[in-house]
């Protein structure tokens, strides 16, 4: 049951690759463009470092999948570009492994076809200390996402209903393990009172992970008799969740990731200068190495590398951190949701100090 879920899953996620079922709220961050401002390309580095380590590439392959044959081939071929590229991954759910074990050669590959890279393990809030520190040690993990999906859950017909001890397992397993451990949604967003509680229990990263990219309530309808489609589309994007989450994050210390409707090397951009540590990208990497294999993956990579540095020089970024500086106009449902909130969003046009009259904030 676990394994063919599992393949559906995916089969399910290229399904809304194809049909591009995703939100548009990258394209409500406008970049503010000033003609002098450009510094040499060659003088732009994109290290960032997580967990004392240097990543070469802040962003990386978010957790897909695992748990099957046809899955560990998937992992397998993620893993062969990460490797050749040095893009830190993550691996899929490996919930399955304890429901499994034979299941384990579909995450140890991981490890296996990438020896060197930054890599994570991924398990949900239902797992127990025991449980986080197998999977660290089964794919000698870097650090340790907990993927908490009460969405996903709710509408998937075999998936749980009780979601109230997920804190305490949480800080129990952030106490128990000693690698970082990363809360991520898998694609309904956070907010900052979310961040304030995850930084209480122990967390050191949190990936916001909003709407817009793979939908898992979508998913797990299409995997029932009465098509339960009502939170299609539910939560926030990873544009309004960083914007919710920020101030929570300059206040707790906790770094934030963000994936979610990540399409090309401009919204990586974009999410950096809202304040994402790292960007994730997940469903786009999936469809290139399915259709095309690990090669095209690897290219698609590079070109996302050399994109990137391009437009960090075009706005002046000699460095990731100097992105926050950028000015940024955010428009249309961005702005209504901030707005709701309670966030003011004007400052985020004159971060530079090269506003008219505007000084430097």
């Amino acid at each position: 049951m676990s394994s063919s879920r599992k393949d559906d899953h995916v089969r399910l996620a290229l399904e809304q690759e194809t049909a591009k079922l995703r939100s548009r709220d990258f394209d409500d961050v406008r970049v503010v463009h000033h003609a002098l401002g450009a510094v040499n390309v060659d003088s732009v580095s994109l290290d960032v470092e997580v967990a004392d380590r240097t990543w070469t590439l802040p962003f990386y392959i978010n957790g897909m999948t695992g748990g099957s044959e046809f899955t560990g081939k998937i992992n397998q071929a993620l893993a062969i570009a990460a490797a050749e590229t040095g893009i830190a991954m993550a691996s899929g759910s490996m919930s399955a492994y304890f429901k499994d074990p034979s299941c384990a050669p579909s995450f140890t590959v991981l490890r296996e076809e990438n020896p060197h890279g930054f890599l994570m393990a991924n398990l949900s809030a239902n797992a127990s200390p025991e449980q986080a520190r197998e999977a660290i040690e089964l794919i000698d993990a870097d650090a340790l996402q907990i993927h908490v999906n009460a969405v996903q859950e709710i509408v998937m017909p075999e998936g749980d209903r009780e979601f109230e001890h997920w804190g305490g397992h949480i800080k129990a397993i952030a106490r128990a393990v000693d690698v970082p451990v990363v809360v991520k949604e898998v694609g309904f967003g956070m907010t900052g009172a979310t961040v304030r509680t995850l930084s209480s229990l122990g967390v050191a990263y949190v990936d916001v992970a909003g709407n817009g990219g793979t939908d898992f309530a979508r998913i797990e309808s299409a995997r029932r008799a009465d098509r339960f489609s009502h939170l299609n589309g539910w939560g926030q994007s990873a544009v309004e969740s960083l914007i919710d989450a920020r101030g929570a994050s300059r206040d707790t210390g906790i770094p934030l990731f963000a994936s979610g409707g990540v399409r090309t090397s401009l919204d990586v951009l974009k999410a950096l200068a809202l304040g994402a540590k790292a960007v994730g990208i997940a469903g786009g990497f999936l469809a290139t190495v399915r259709e095309d294999g690990p090669e095209a993956l690897i290219r698609e990579i590079r070109t996302w590398e050399a994109q990137l540095r391009s437009m960090m020089a075009l706005v002046g970024a000699r460095n990731v951190e100097a992105l926050t500086h950028t000015d940024l106009v955010l428009t249309g449902s961005v702005r209504e949701y901030a707005n709701a909130r309670g966030f003011d969003l004007s400052h985020f046009a004159r971060r530079s100090g090269k506003a008219s009259g505007g000084s430097h904030e």
